[in-house]
């Protein structure tokens, strides 16, 4: 099985790599610059690196790179630095997941891809009604007018959702929603939601990167984690250690 990742450069784009890596996976990662990557990734043979910035890509270079691969995921996101947050490109992960999309179309599959899409808990699934409150509500609307990273991760997920739909022929999906990232050293429990259980803004919990990249991994390599997700945006979060229990246990629920 072969997968495409872009964003794979990133805190957690990389740990996503390592776990498609240790699974046995062959993967292809298009990055700027490959010198960032781990020499522990570069040295495995099932790592393709390719150096490029994903939206300077021709459209046939973009096609050669998606062709044969099982599945395409997009850890893509905005730095945070005044650059990253309001230069360009500022539709970053909008135009990456369109024409990613456009790519897998492209090269025909017989059967759907797989579209695993990292994006945040702060972004809602309109085809749920998943409640949020006033005071939220008026902190999304003016994240979005300050904010152009926010407006770009809820467009990319509306394509996703409005423009690619749920009965695509060549693409099935799932966006990812953590809520306050934080760096861990191990795969811990965490816990799958279909829609947030608190507030993103008000009473955020907390998601280490490695529990989404573990998480990533086994949509794409784990086909009752797939069906039990596609087409939905399912939230994760860590969850509590109890009393007792071992660390590093992983536990998606």
């Amino acid at each position: 099985m072969t997968t495409l990742v872009v964003g794979a450069s990133g805190a957690t784009g990389r740990l996503l790599v390592a776990q498609l890596l240790n699974r046995g996976q062959k993967v292809r990662v298009i990055v700027r610059s490959p010198d960032r990557l781990p020499k522990a990734l570069t040295d495995n043979n099932d790592l393709t690196v390719i150096r490029a910035s994903v939206l300077e890509l021709s459209d046939a270079e973009m096609a050669r790179h998606v062709s044969g691969c099982d599945a395409v995921a997009s850890c893509l996101g905005h730095n945070l630095n005044v650059r990253g947050i309001f230069g360009h490109p500022r539709r970053l992960v909008t135009e990456a997941t369109r024409r990613l999309c456009d790519a897998i179309k492209a090269d025909k599959p017989e059967k759907p891809r797989k579209f695993v899409l990292m994006n945040t808990a702060g972004n809602r699934n309109r085809d749920l009604e998943e409640p949020i409150s006033f005071p939220q509500r008026l902190v999304m609307g003016l994240t979005r007018l300050v904010l152009p990273p926010q407006t770009d991760n809820e467009a990319a997920v509306e394509y996703l959702r409005t423009q690619i739909g749920h009965h695509d022929p060549a693409i099935e999906w799932v966006v990812v929603r953590p809520d306050s990232l934080t760096n861990q050293d191990q795969v811990t429990a965490y816990e799958l939601h279909p829609s947030p259980t608190r507030s993103a803004i008000f009473n955020p919990g907390s998601t280490s990167r490695i529990n989404v990249g573990h998480f990533m991994a086994d949509l794409i390599t784990d086909d009752d984690t797939w069906n039990r997700w596609k087409g939905q945006m399912p939230v994760i979060y860590n969850k509590a250690q109890q009393a007792g229990e071992p660390k590093g246990q992983s536990m998606g629920t």
